[in-house]
């Protein structure tokens, strides 16, 4: 009886040590298989793929290589999967993009406005309808672009995002600038960075502080931010005031300096990059997620949800390259399209309206080319995820005052129109005392409904300014 209870356990033993050693061999391949998947898909996710600790049981060991794996092999697989998908996947992927959100809607104003600009229509209805088209473009656009950022790896993403991120303000300025629009182009420049800086920042504050009572953040992430824009409002500041302040200057001086100074904020702008993308990434998270979930933010669809492309489930799907590219060319040549539908009547709207120039490039345009950014801004905020709505709103100010606002002018250059950094003494000094005015806000690491109160209030005043000028 003891020698057979003694077979029994030894049996028992060696079956358990066994099974032991296949399951730390099933894990084993299974790893070595999802490594050669990301070394092919991207190499920056190598360091995620780790084994299961040894003194873990069995199950403990099949429970942890998923959690371990699980983004990376996702985002993998799902680039995996976007090659060779068949074209009605790619079809039903973009027709789910352009429904992912309820400000989707408004794309029904897109052939409206296309329609009403080549059939000349009434100017203040063509004015309307092809602004209103902006909104839906630009959150598409983001969406595309960030599906396509996913196949090429953090740096060549962020660099893509960054590029793409203030697309239609650069293509409305330029469309502006062909047309000798060149205060309107100054104006809408600086009023994208007010209304970022103190309209979106400031409604995410209130509305959070609403929700939330008060909320913290990390003041490390916005340093960098908070000196870089202070550093753009210099680039503008060296212009301007020499042109008051040095006696017998000539215009081809100030020009000259504009280039300069363009040619500084955008080698600034791309140190900032690869500040954020190459030297230090870990202070950029934040930011990379407020892309990402801002735009979450802004859809009614789950996080998971998936197309059935016959890949499998459980694998979020993205659209692939050639298809996001083509999004990407299509986007573009509407955006073109309806900024140079909006250009072409903003001087009629104004003469029949009474509206300045000046009020509808601060005010009208930056709200219209920005509201996707604002909405999500602003339910990042309310969801007590203030490091997410100011990367958005901070961030975006950042990227139109360092890069949108220098590339203009040498746009301007390049196409022999006489477009500065000299602006006039208010536009500069309200951007100025803005800029501080956030900067000692955001400086504290904590925020409440009233401070979001002070910023819209600024931004109230210096819009009711622009109204009632000429």
């Amino acid at each position: 009886m003891v020698n057979t209870s003694l077979k029994r356990a030894i049996c028992v033993i060696r079956a358990a040590v066994r099974m032991k050693m296949l399951t730390q061999r099933s894990m084993a391949q299974r790893a070595e298989s999802i490594v050669s998947i990301g070394d092919n898909a991207e190499d920056t996710h190598r360091t995620s793929y780790e084994l299961p600790s040894e003194s873990a049981t069995p199950l403990e060991q099949q429970q942890q290589l998923p959690l371990l794996t699980s983004n990376s092999w996702r985002r993998t697989e799902s680039v995996k999967l976007s090659i060779g998908r068949t074209w009605e996947a790619e079809a039903r992927l973009v027709g789910r993009l352009l429904s992912s959100s309820y400000l989707s809607v408004l794309l029904l104003f897109i052939p409206l406005g296309i329609a009403g600009g080549f059939l000349h229509w009434n100017p203040q209805l063509v004015f309307g309808l092809n602004l209103v088209s902006l909104i839906p473009l630009a959150l598409v656009l983001g969406d595309v672009t960030e599906d396509l950022a996913q196949h090429y790896g953090d740096v060549i993403g962020g660099l893509l995002n960054a590029t793409f991120g203030n697309v239609v303000e650069v293509i409305l300025a330029v469309s502006a600038l062909y047309k000798g629009l060149t205060t309107v182009v100054a104006a809408s420049l600086l009023g994208s960075i007010l209304s970022n800086l103190l309209l979106v920042l400031g409604f995410s504050m209130l509305i959070g502080g609403m929700f939330n009572k008060t909320q913290s953040y990390n003041t490390q992430s916005t340093q960098a931010h908070s000196t870089l824009l202070f550093l753009a409002v210099l680039g503008i500041a060296i212009p301007t005031s020499a042109s008051q302040v040095i006696p017998d200057i000539t215009e081809e001086w100030i020009m000259d300096i504009s280039h300069v100074s363009a040619i500084v904020m955008l080698c600034c702008y791309i140190c900032y990059l690869f500040f954020q993308l190459v030297t230090h990434p870990e202070g950029s998270e934040n930011g990379e997620d407020a892309n990402d979930d801002g735009l979450d933010a802004m859809s009614h669809h789950l996080e998971d949800e998936e197309v059935d492309d016959g890949g499998g489930p459980g694998v979020p799907d993205i659209l692939s390259v050639p298809t996001a590219l083509g999004c990407l060319a299509v986007i573009s040549v509407l955006v073109a399209l309806h900024c140079e539908f909006v250009t072409d009547k903003i001087e009629t709207v104004s003469s029949q309206t009474g509206i300045s120039q000046s009020f509808i490039g601060m005010i009208i345009l930056p709200i219209a080319g920005n509201a996707c950014e604002h909405v999500a801004a602003v339910l990042m905020a309310a969801k007590n995820k203030m490091d997410l709505s100011l990367g958005i709103a901070v961030g975006s100010s950042l990227q139109i005052s360092l890069f949108a606002i220098p590339f203009v002018v040498l746009v301007g250059w390049v196409i022999q129109v006489k477009f500065s950094l000299e602006i006039d003494l208010f536009a500069l000094l309200a951007m100025m005392f803005s800029v501080i005015h956030a900067n000692l806000v955001i400086a504290t690491g904590r925020s409440n409904w009233l401070t979001g109160v002070t910023l819209i209030a600024v931004y109230i005043l210096i819009a009711t300014t622009y109204f009632y000028r000429e």
